[in-house]
């Protein structure tokens, strides 16, 4: 494949990467036709249930007045040949009588799987795979998991100071948060990409969050808490908000000393209490993705407390981090200093694939502890 070819597939990635967020839990893809060495369509999926990349293409192409017969598509993904919210996008392809599809990498989907490039090769259309294959596979790597292992992705996300703070001593409504509104809001759109939002249950004591989504649109992520006695008050908003999303409460067998009880009360307010077994000194927390994976979870945001963003790290459970730095030393106004659980940690942890995003004062850090 050529440099042209390459370009053309940058492109498609381009736009694939602009559908995160909004196509979870299905992948984001883009698609550009070229005809005549010339870009004559272009699409991306926008919306989980809406038309997929393929199709807008095709359909961009023909707005623009070219037919797309004998022209070339790039696909940052196998296309689908089942019937889904959607029909199959190779019956598109086919229709639109392409000559020529390269994609760069497979859908390890039991529906998919190397069907859709087969579809394609058996219409007598050209298939070349594999261009720009980890660019693509890094951009849907918590898709590519989920259908290779149906394990979920595991995003640990927390805020502090320059100080390692994350918190301040004493809370007031003016100082709730240490980060500002402009990455809260960014915050707001990784909790829309993820189908489980986890807090401890000091989270829930101190803070009494919602763990919804604002504005409230599309996804309703499981809130999860991690509430081993049981503790969580029936009067906190999580508890009175149970139309809002599902809630889970993890904890441990009545025969450990939980309240029968009070799992009987928080179960009338809607939310399901998930008991996990003796564990033998093990982290219980393997039990909980897997019952995740098991519901169709594909990816799951862990927010802390430091306590349990430390227990998945310890437990080597952590696929990416993402970190909002705000630009503030609190000094003696800060509480909850991260480098103590931290220091726990036996090994150090390198990230990979490091992006830095600046919002006004705070920057962002992301990256991952995975290829």
């Amino acid at each position: 494949m050529s440099t042209q070819d390459e370009k053309f597939m940058q492109s498609a990635l381009k736009l694939a990467a602009k559908g995160i967020g909004s196509v979870e839990p299905n992948p984001a893809v883009g698609a550009v036709i070229v005809k005549a060495g010339q870009l004559v369509g272009k699409g991306y999926h926008k919306a989980f249930g809406g038309p997929h990349a393929e199709v807008n293409a095709i359909d961009d192409c023909r707005k623009l007045g070219v037919k797309p017969d004998g022209a070339t598509m790039y696909i940052t993904l196998e296309p689908c040949s089942h019937q889904g919210k959607t029909g199959p996008c190779t019956d598109a392809i086919i229709d639109a009588r392409l000559a020529r599809v390269v994609v760069a990498t497979r859908d390890p989907s039991a529906h998919a799987n190397g069907k859709g490039i087969e579809r394609l090769q058996q219409a007598g259309i050209e298939v070349e795979v594999g261009l720009c294959e980890a660019e693509a596979r890094q951009l849907n790597a918590p898709f590519l998991k989920y259908a290779s292992t149906g394990k979920c992705w595991v995003v640990l996300k927390w805020a502090q100071s320059l100080d390692g703070k994350m918190a301040y001593a004493e809370q007031a409504p003016e100082r709730r948060w240490i980060s500002n509104e402009l990455s809260r809001k960014d915050a707001h759109k990784l909790r829309r990409r993820v189908g489980a939002i986890v807090v401890g249950i000091n989270t829930i004591m101190r803070d009494d969050p919602m763990l919804t989504p604002r504005p409230a649109k599309g996804r309703k992520p499981i809130r999860v808490v991690l509430d081993n006695s049981l503790r969580i008050p029936l009067k906190s908003r999580l508890l009175r908000t149970p139309k809002a999303s599902p809630i889970l409460i993890y904890t441990r067998e009545a025969s450990a000393g939980v309240n029968p009880k009070h799992a009987e009360r928080i179960a009338k307010r809607g939310a399901e209490v998930l008991a996990y077994g003796e564990t033998n000194g093990a982290s219980n927390l393997p039990f909980l993705l897997d019952e995740l994976g098991r519901r169709g979870v594909q990816q799951v945001l862990v927010e802390g407390g430091v306590q349990v963003l430390t227990s998945f790290l310890k437990a080597g459970l952590a696929d990416e981090v993402c970190v909002y730095v705000a630009s503030k030393i609190l000094g003696a106004q800060g509480a909850v200093y991260m480098g103590e659980p931290m220091a726990a940690l036996v090994e150090e942890i390198g990230l990979r694939h490091v992006e830095i995003k600046v919002f006004d004062d705070d920057l962002r850090l992301t990256g991952r502890l995975v290829d």
